[in-house]
C-alpha cells in the first residue's frame, strides 16, 4: 500500500537514514531507458504506484544531459536523491570521452580564469569517484568504482559549495546572494546583472542560470559572433559543474526553510511493538478511543513511521484523535517495515498467523546458512524495497572477496557489509551475494507463493508491487480481532489497495470476504489481486475502482445501499512526500502523492456519515 523506503536496520549495526523512500531507487538488472521514459507520462493519484517526475527529467536534459544518460541515472538512482543522480550523469558522461581528454578539456578552462576553479573541478572529478580517495589504493579502484554514485550524503548543508552561502547569507540581500553565486559559478557578472534584471529579481536560481545557459548556446550557434578571448566556453565546459552548485543551493535553501525536517523525535517507541507483539512481552496498557472514533465502521489506516515532524500529529488529529500505533515488521518476520497504524479496531485478544513465519534471515532462507561468512553479523533484513542490488554491483562484490583465502580486510568487510545491508543481498555461494528473489519477498511479506507471478507481469512490476505492499502477518495480527465479530463475513472498503495485503490477510485469517470494494490506480496490481481473488475461490463480490476521486458520495451512497454498508475501511495512502530518503519532494503532507490521505478521509467521514443516517 504505502511505498517502501530503507529500513536500514538489522539487530547488530545502527542505521542513520530514514525507512522507505517514496520516490524509490528503481535499481533493476534488467529494464531499460525507454521504459523509465515512459514512467514519467503517468500519473501517481489515487495509487501508490507513481512513476518519477517529469519535471525531473526535464530538468536534468536541461542541464545538457542526453535524454537516454538521464533516463538511465533516475532508473538506477530513483528521484530521491538528485546528487546522486547528477553524480551518476557526470560520470557517464566522462566515460563516453577518455579520461585525460575530460581532465585537459575542464583544466584548460579553469586556467583562463586565472586558476581561480581549478580546485573545484578537482574535487569535483573526486566526488564523482565516490569521494574514496583516503579510503582506498589503486589495487582496490575496481571494486570500489561504480557506474552510479551510492556514497553521496544526503545532507547537503556540509557541503563545501553551501557553506561560502551560509557565511555570507546574513549580510547579503537575497539578490546580492545570486550575484555572487552565480559569479562564483563561473558566469561574467555583467551577464549575472543582465539576467537578474531581464528575469526579474525574484527569479530562482535555476531560471536565472538557465537565461545564462541559453545565452551562451545562442551565441555558440552564431556564426558571426565570437567570445572574447578572456572568457571560457562556460556553458560546454562547466554545465555540469554548475548544475551541481545549483541543485545543492536549492536543497540548501529548502533546508533553511525547513521544508526537511527531522523525523518525527519523541513519538516513535523503543521497542517499536505498538499495543504489543504475539513475539515479544508487553507491559499492560488502556487504550479509550475518543466518541467520534466509535461509530461504525471499524477503520486502519497505515503509513511510513519515520514522515517527517508533525506528520503523525496531523494524521491523528483527521482520524478522531485515535493514537497511533507504532510497529515494526521484524517482530513478525525477518524483516523490517517501520509503520505506523491508526485505527478503532479493539487490541485485546488478538492472535498471530500459524504457523509463525521464520524470524531470522538463516531460518526463512536456510540454503544462505551454509555460504553465510561469521563476520556477517545479519539476523534481519532491512525494510524490503521496491528495488533490488544490480547484477554489477555483486559482481564488484565477488571481486573484492575472492583474493583472500581467509578473512578479508576490515575495509573490504565494511564495504561488503554496508552494501548488503542497503540491498538487502544474501549469500548463495563462496564470496557470492545475490539480491532477493519475487518470490522469497513474497514468502517474508507473508504472501502466497507466486502471488505476483504471471499474467504478464513482469520482474521489475513484482518488485514494485511488494516493495509498495503491507506485511500480511503484521496486518492480520491487528485485524484478528474481527475473526469473532465478524463470523459470517466481512463488507470491505480497501482503499489504494496495492496487490491485496489486506484482502490476503483477512482470508488467511479465515474471516470471509463478503464484498470487497478495492480502489487502486495501478493496472498491474488491480491484475494481481484479480487473480488471486479467482485462485482462492472467493464466494463474495469483487468491485475494482480505478481511481479513489472517483468514489464521490453518490457512488458511496449506492454501494451502501446495495450492499447494506462497509465493516472496515482500509487502506494505506501513497508514501512518496513523506518517505525519508526522498529529500526532493518530502513535501509532508502537501505533497501530491501523499496528500491523498485527504481521500481517505473524505471517504471515511462520508461513509460514516451515510451510514449513521441509516441506523
Amino acid at each position: 500500500m504505502s511505498g517502501n523506503l530503507t529500513d536500514n536496520e538489522s539487530e547488530n549495526f545502527s542505521w542513520s537514514s530514514d525507512d522507505d523512500v517514496g520516490k524509490e531507487k528503481e535499481v533493476f538488472d534488467t529494464g531499460s531507458s525507454l521504459t523509465t521514459l515512459s514512467a514519467f507520462n503517468g500519473t501517481a493519484e489515487g495509487s501508490s504506484s507513481s512513476g518519477p517526475s517529469s519535471t525531473l527529467f526535464r530538468h536534468f536534459v536541461g542541464a545538457g544531459f542526453s535524454e537516454s544518460l538521464v533516463a538511465k541515472a533516475i532508473e538506477e538512482n530513483g528521484e530521491g536523491n538528485m546528487d546522486s543522480i547528477l553524480n551518476a550523469l557526470l560520470t557517464y558522461s566522462a566515460l563516453e570521452s577518455s579520461p585525460s581528454d575530460v581532465l585537459d578539456i575542464e583544466k584548460s578552462s579553469a586556467t583562463e580564469q586565472n586558476g581561480d576553479l581549478s580546485e573545484r573541478i578537482d574535487d569535483v572529478l573526486g566526488q564523482t569517484n565516490n569521494g574514496h580517495s583516503d579510503q582506498k589504493t589503486d589495487a582496490d579502484s575496481d571494486f570500489w568504482s561504480s557506474d552510479y554514485d551510492e556514497n553521496i550524503p544526503d545532507d547537503l548543508s556540509d557541503s563545501d559549495s553551501c557553506l561560502g552561502m551560509e557565511e555570507t547569507s546574513g549580510s547579503l540581500s537575497e539578490k546580492d546572494q545570486k550575484l555572487l553565486f552565480l559569479a562564483d559559478m563561473g558566469y561574467p557578472v555583467e551577464e549575472v546583472k543582465i539576467a537578474i534584471e531581464r528575469c526579474g529579481p525574484e527569479s530562482s536560481l535555476e531560471e536565472l542560470a538557465d537565461f545564462l545557459c541559453a545565452a551562451q548556446m545562442a551565441r555558440a550557434s552564431d556564426a558571426s559572433y565570437v567570445d572574447p578571448p578572456a572568457k571560457p566556453k562556460l556553458y560546454s565546459d562547466y554545465a555540469k559543474h554548475k548544475k551541481r552548485k545549483l541543485l545543492e543551493y536549492e536543497m540548501r535553501k529548502k533546508k533553511q526553510k525547513g521544508l526537511f525536517e527531522d523525523d518525527e523525535p519523541i513519538r516513535l517507541p523503543k521497542p517499536m511493538i505498538g499495543f504489543g507483539v504475539p513475539t515479544e512481552p508487553c507491559l499492560p496498557f488502556h487504550r479509550t478511543l475518543p466518541e467520534a472514533a466509535i461509530a461504525p465502521p471499524y477503520f486502519y489506516y497505515e503509513n511510513v513511521a519515520l514522515a517527517p515532524k508533525g506528520v503523525w500529529d496531523t494524521i491523528s488529529r483527521f482520524l478522531y484523535d485515535v493514537q497511533p500505533e507504532f510497529v515494526d515488521s521484524k517482530y513478525f518476520c525477518a524483516a523490517a517495515r517501520k509503520r505506523g497504524y491508526i485505527h478503532n479496531l479493539p487490541v485485546e485478544n488478538r492472535f498471530p498467523l500459524l504457523p509463525l513465519p521464520p524470524r531470522t534471515i538463516n531460518e526463512a532462507l536456510p540454503l544462505t546458512r551454509k555460504w553465510w561468512p561469521h563476520w556477517d553479523p545479519r539476523t534481519k533484513l532491512n525494510c524490503l524495497q521496491t528495488a533490488i542490488g544490480s547484477a554489477k554491483l555483486t559482481e564488484r562484490i565477488r571481486k573484492a572477496l575472492e583474493d583472500y583465502e581467509g578473512d578479508p580486510p576490515d575495509h573490504v568487510k565494511k564495504y561488503v557489509l554496508d552494501e548488503c545491508r542497503k540491498w538487502n543481498l544474501v549469500w548463495v555461494g563462496r564470496n557470492k551475494v545475490a539480491p532477493l528473489e519475487p518470490d522469497e519477498v513474497e514468502m517474508l511479506l507473508g504472501f502466497p507463493r507466486n502471488h505476483t507471478r504471471g499474467g504478464g507481469i513482469s520482474r521489475t512490476d513484482r518488485f514494485k508491487s511488494l516493495g509498495n505492499s503491507f506485511q500480511v502477518d503484521t496486518v492480520a495480527y491487528h485485524l484478528s480481532v474481527l475473526k469473532d465479530l465478524f463470523p459470517g463475513g466481512i463488507k470491505v472498503l480497501s482503499l489504494f489497495s496495492g496487490i491485496g495485503g489486506a484482502e490476503v490477510a483477512l482470508h488467511r485469517l479465515g474471516i470471509p470476504l463478503k464484498f470487497v470494494v478495492s480502489v487502486e490506480l495501478a493496472e498491474v496490481n488491480r491484475n494481481i489481486q484479480r487473480s488471486w481473488w479467482e485462485q482462492t475461490n472467493q464466494k463474495g463480490i469483487l468491485i475494482d475502482i480505478v481511481d479513489v476521486q472517483q468514489l464521490t458520495s453518490d457512488r458511496l451512497e449506492q454501494l451502501i445501499n446495495k450492499f447494506g454498508g462497509f465493516d472496515l475501511v482500509i487502506g494505506g495512502s501513497p508514501c512518496n512526500n513523506l518517505a525519508g530518503s526522498n529529500r526532493v519532494s518530502r513535501d509532508g503532507l502537501e505533497g501530491k502523492e501523499s496528500s491523498l490521505f485527504f481521500e481517505y478521509i473524505r471517504i471515511l467521514d462520508s461513509v460514516k456519515c451515510i451510514m449513521g443516517k441509516k441506523r
